[in-house]
C-alpha cells in the first residue's frame, strides 16, 4: 500500500521486540490455551491480533526489482488510474477509486492537513476501512468526535501495542475544523457489507503483510485454535486501497451460535450486547453499531477494554463488561457482529 509507511512502523515494531513473537506453531498452542487460562490465553491473543512486525512470506519469489515509479496501476470496476509513486505516497492523499460510492471528501480526508496523514489513508474514502482500522461509515458524528478526544487526551492509544497509538499522534496533530468535518463526513456515509465470517477447524498458514494476515503461497493448513484469521480476498487491491475489496474472517466452530447467545441474552455476568448496542447490534444513539464490523478489529478492541487501555470515562460500562468476557466469548461475539448485515 504505502511503503515509507510501512517501513517506518517495521522500524518501529523491531525496536520494540515484536518481531519475536511471529511462530504460527507457537501462536497456535498459546491460543489453544485459551479455555485452561483465559487471562493466559487474551495475553496471547495479543500476537496475532497486534502483531506489527511482519517478516515475509519464507515462500514467496522475490520481485527482481523494484516496481516502476511511473508504473499505472488499475482495480477492477474502476475508471481511475494511479502510478505506483501516487500510491506510496499516501502519506498525504489518498487513491479515490470510486469516487461515485461516497459524496465529496473534506480535504482533511482526502489529502490530510500536514503533518496529519489523510483519514481516508486509514480508513479509506468510503469509510470502511481495513481490519487494523476502525470502520467510521455509519457511526455518529458525536461518537467519532468522542473517541478523537480520547486519544488527543491520552485515554486511547496510550500504550503497546504500537499500531494504537498512531491515531493518538494524529488526533493531537489535527485542528478543531477539520475533525468536525471529517466526523460530519463520516457519519453521512452508510456502511456495506465487506466481511464473509466462516467457520473452521483449520485454516490456511498465513502471514503478515503491511497489518493484514496474507495466506502463504504454500497453501499448508493449520489448526484454527482460539483465534482470528481474516485476510483480504484480493491482496493487491488492498494494497492499493481498494475500498470494495472483501475479507474472510475464519473463527473456530460454534463461534457465531454462541455469540448470538450472548449478544442476545448474556452469560452470568455478562449483560446482553443488544441492551446497549441495539437489535442485532446496529447501534443506538451514541452507542457505536458492532454489525458487520471486522471480527479481528472487534476482538482488539475487546481486549483493550479487559486491559484497561481505554479509559476514558464514557468506555466506564465496556470496560466492566470486557472484565468478565474469556478469549472465547470475544472471539464468539466478533464472529456473531462481523456475521451480520451492518
Amino acid at each position: 500500500m504505502k511503503r515509507r509507511i510501512r517501513e517506518r512502523m517495521a522500524q518501529r515494531a523491531v525496536c520494540l521486540g515484536m518481531a519475536a513473537w511471529l511462530s504460527i506453531p507457537g501462536m497456535a498452542a498459546a491460543a489453544q490455551s485459551a479455555t485452561a487460562d483465559p487471562g493466559g490465553g487474551i495475553r496471547a491473543a495479543e500476537t496475532w491480533a497486534f502483531l506489527e512486525a511482519p517478516p515475509p512470506d519464507p515462500h514467496a519469489p522475490k520481485p527482481a526489482t523494484p516496481p516502476d515509479p511511473d508504473g499505472v496501476r488499475h482495480v477492477p470496476g474502476s475508471a481511475r488510474s494511479y502510478t505506483n509513486a501516487q500510491i506510496d505516497h499516501g502519506l498525504l492523499g489518498v487513491p479515490d477509486w470510486f469516487p461515485q460510492d461516497h459524496p465529496p471528501m473534506p480535504h482533511v480526508v482526502a489529502y490530510g492537513r500536514e503533518p496529519a496523514k489523510a483519514c481516508g489513508y486509514c480508513h479509506l474514502p468510503d469509510g470502511s476501512g481495513v481490519p487494523v482500522t476502525a470502520s467510521l461509515a455509519g457511526l455518529s458524528k458525536a461518537y467519532i468526535l468522542e473517541q478523537v478526544a480520547a486519544f488527543r487526551d491520552g485515554q486511547r492509544g496510550n500504550g503497546p501495542p504500537a499500531t494504537t497509538q498512531d491515531m493518538a499522534e494524529e488526533a493531537r496533530q489535527l485542528g478543531i475544523a477539520d475533525v468536525q468535518l471529517a466526523a460530519a463526513y463520516f457519519a453521512s456515509l452508510k456502511p456495506a457489507p465487506r466481511i464473509r465470517v466462516v467457520e473452521t477447524s483449520t485454516v490456511p498458514e498465513t502471514h503478515w503483510d503491511y497489518y493484514v494476515r496474507v495466506p502463504d503461497k504454500s497453501g499448508a493448513r493449520e489448526p484454527m485454535g482460539e483465534r482470528v484469521i481474516e485476510v483480504p480476498d484480493d491482496f493487491g487491491g488492498y494494497e492499493m486501497s481498494d475500498e470494495r475489496v472483501r475479507y474472510v474472517a475464519y473463527v473456530p466452530r460454534g463461534s457465531i451460535a454462541r455469540g448470538a447467545v450472548l449478544a442476545a441474552s448474556g452469560d452470568g455476568a455478562v449483560q446482553a450486547c443488544e441492551a446497549c448496542h441495539g437489535a442485532d447490534l446496529r447501534g443506538t444513539g451514541n452507542i457505536p453499531p458492532l454489525a458487520g464490523r471486522s471480527p479481528t478489529y472487534l476482538v482488539r478492541e475487546l481486549i483493550l477494554f479487559r486491559t484497561g487501555r481505554r479509559t476514558n470515562p464514557e468506555a466506564m460500562q465496556m470496560r466492566e463488561e470486557a472484565a468478565h468476557l474469556t478469549l472465547q466469548d470475544m472471539i464468539a461475539l466478533a464472529a456473531y457482529a462481523g456475521s451480520r448485515q451492518p
